[in-house]
């Protein structure tokens, strides 16, 4: 029975009252989300190799932040999950560490799915929801674990970047903001309105990168789902036209607009729906500017690369208005997977032990990105010019992969050459040279009793020849006296 009071009161008060109480009962009003159930530590140990010894290993570890997806399935970043040797996850931000398993990993869209090897561990754990981004709500806060408690600090959006990502050369969207906190980058959410927005990717000073749900969405259904497809992307070369008389040498009149291919790259699985000086005018229905450019309705003026990401995956068809031999023609593009080995040197070695072959005291390394940072941070102006240049090029039909002479064991054997190092590999008794087991099958072909070693034109040692007979003895001494494990490591190529 409900209780009315006597002698004078306040209606609208009494209204204002009941109103609050409703507001307050159950199920009236969502909750907000108790991020303690739903984000977890990982702790990841992985080996790590000395460019200059990699027969040498060591390992580091890193702690990086997961939320719930599932039961027992804990999204995070990939970053620092390579070459994994123990997996650990912890709860409630403090105490027992648990063996974890990688479920899966996706480098180029830098997502990862980690598990407890015992289901126990996800009692008392609850999912997070995902959203996208809606850059007009001002309750953005970034969360982590630290020192027992969650950390909220708020964040404020900068801007949406289509760039390179953190573990891949292919640009895909970003989202820039900034907040106080710091330290920040390895997997901590985004969230706004009680969900999961985006992912900490990278930090500089108050800026931090994230990669958006909107970008990962389908990587992740898609590989949930068990499609594994990946991401897709345009490995074509383009250009901004920026000469009015481009066009008339193209017979394409009216306002500067689209953007010119330039190089399409030999890649088996991707047929050859492009030329150069092909002019893509819209892809997917999007007009592309003389830059570039076109205009999305949820990003605003973005860079045409993302379109080959956006909302779609290896194997999906993009729809292309091209400019080609005086007309307008359409194409219909199949996205191809993303592969390291589509650089003519690899910017990743991921979960593989690096190779090398010693000879005689010449140590040959497989060339790539990973070997060249041994130069450090900016290894593209300290590194050997021709090297450098060869990180930008694309495999050809007659070079695919490229191998370099890093260094000299000084031996009598090999006096004169000591000083010899970082030499781009060409032909090994006239046997061309694109990966290490190619020296192993040139070397089995001697010249005339020697092994006849040739460099890309243009290195400063061009040319050098050592004892056939007598390498492999010299080899096996270097061996002792520098107490090197073996004289070569080959992969699965």
């Amino acid at each position: 029975m409900a209780f009315l009071p006597t002698g004078d009161f306040d209606m609208k008060k009494i209204i204002f009252a009941l109103a609050a109480i409703l507001l307050l009962a159950p199920g009236t009003q969502a909750a907000p989300p108790k991020w303690e159930q739903s984000l977890i530590n990982v702790q990841a140990t992985r080996k790590t190799y000395n460019p200059s010894r990699p027969w040498s290993r060591s390992s580091s570890t890193t702690v990086k932040t997961a939320m719930v997806i599932g039961k027992n399935q804990f999204l995070t970043t990939a970053e620092g999950l390579q070459d994994l040797s123990m997996l650990r996850v912890q709860k409630d931000g403090r105490g027992t560490w648990w063996d974890g398993k990688l479920k899966w990993v996706d480098y180029h869209a830098n997502i990862a799915v980690v598990s407890a090897a015992e289901e126990e561990f996800s009692e008392g754990l609850v999912p997070v929801k995902m959203g996208n981004v809606d850059t007009s709500k001002k309750d953005w806060q970034i969360l982590r674990w630290k020192s027992g408690n969650v950390e909220k600090r708020a964040a404020e959006f900068n801007q949406f970047l289509v760039q390179e990502g953190r573990l891949t050369f292919i640009q895909h969207l970003q989202l820039e903001a900034s907040s106080e906190i710091d330290a920040v980058g390895w997997g901590e959410p985004l969230v706004s309105g009680g969900k999961v927005v985006a992912i900490a990717t990278g930090q500089a000073d108050n800026n931090i990168r994230f990669i958006p749900v909107k970008f990962f969405r389908k990587v992740l259904a898609a590989r949930q789902a068990g499609k594994n497809r990946g991401l897709g992307y345009f490995p074509f070369v383009w250009s901004p036209v920026a000469n009015p008389e481009t066009y008339k040498f193209l017979k394409l009149d009216g306002e500067p607009r689209g953007a010119m291919v330039l190089e399409v790259p030999v890649i088996p699985r991707v047929k050859g729906r492009l030329k150069p000086k092909d002019i893509i005018l819209e892809v997917d229905g999007f007009p592309i500017d003389n830059e570039g450019y076109y205009r999305d309705p949820d990003l605003g003026l973005i860079i045409m690369e993302n379109l080959s990401t956006r909302g779609k995956l290896a194997g999906d068809v993009v729809k292309m208005k091209i400019w080609r031999d005086g007309k307008a023609i359409n194409v219909n593009y199949p996205l191809p997977p993303i592969r390291y080995t589509d650089k003519l040197l690899p910017e990743r070695t991921f979960d593989q032990e690096p190779e090398y072959l010693i000879v005689g005291g010449l140590m040959f390394q497989p060339l790539n990105v990973p070997l060249l940072r041994a130069f450090g941070g900016n290894w593209r102006t300290r590194a050997p010019f021709r090297l450098s240049k060869l990180a930008s090029e694309l495999p050809t039909k007659e070079r695919k992969a490229m191998v370099a002479l890093t260094v000299v064991i000084p031996d009598p054997y090999n006096l004169g050459y000591q000083n010899a190092r970082w030499l781009p590999l060409d032909t090994i008794n006239d046997q061309r040279i694109s990966t290490i087991a190619d020296i192993r099958a040139a070397l089995k072909k001697p010249i005339n009793g020697f092994h006849e070693v040739r460099f890309m034109k243009g290195s400063s040692t061009e040319r050098m020849v050592l004892d056939a007979d007598r390498e492999r003895e010299t080899t096996q001494r270097i061996l002792r006296h520098y107490r090197i494990p073996a004289p070569s490591f080959f992969g699965t190529n």
